[in-house]
């Protein structure tokens, strides 16, 4: 059985092959997790690409009302993967998978910025304001920023504002 902290740590790696798909983040997330699975063998790192390329087209093929739980249900699938990983290794190699892992989910903080997908509806009234999706605000953003599947926006009365998708302030 793993420990804890290395089971969050593949649980967050889940998250972060999910956040990295379809954006920009995806080439060099889809490099670093070869290398990662690559020390367990050549084949197994190729079928490790495969899955992941086969996580990207689920992700990328989900209607709108299946893209939460295909985002759930990928997180999951991940998370076991490096799960098994870890667990099949020796206290050396799970160290340095470790943390390349934690390096894997670096990289895509940095490089994939904020996700929303298939958020509620904004309703705003009487000079409210609503978002669904993301939210920026100050001078500086945190990086990129992708809202897809967004809800409905819907603003009545004088001074008030809803937007569904991306408000950068």
């Amino acid at each position: 059985m793993l420990a804890e902290a290395l089971a969050a740590l593949a649980a967050a790696g889940g998250g972060a092959v999910v956040q990295a798909a379809g954006t920009d983040a995806w080439n060099g997330l889809r490099h670093r997790v070869g290398e990662i699975f690559g020390r367990a063998g050549t084949a197994r790192a190729a079928a490790e690409l495969n899955r992941l390329d086969q996580t990207a087209r689920v992700l990328a093929s989900a209607a709108t009302a299946d893209v939460a739980a295909q985002r759930l249900r990928q997180e999951g699938v991940w998370a076991a993967r490096f799960e098994i990983l870890l667990e099949e290794l020796d206290e050396a190699g799970r160290e340095r998978a470790a943390a390349e892992l934690h390096d894997v989910m670096a990289f895509v903080a940095a490089s994939a910025g904020s996700t929303a997908i298939a958020t509620g509806r904004a309703v705003a009234h009487n000079g409210g304001s609503a978002v669904t999706g993301i939210k920026n605000t100050g001078e500086g953003h945190p990086g990129p920023a992708r809202a897809m599947h967004t809800g409905d926006a819907e603003a009545t009365g004088e001074n008030s504002s809803a937007v569904s998708g991306i408000v950068n302030e």
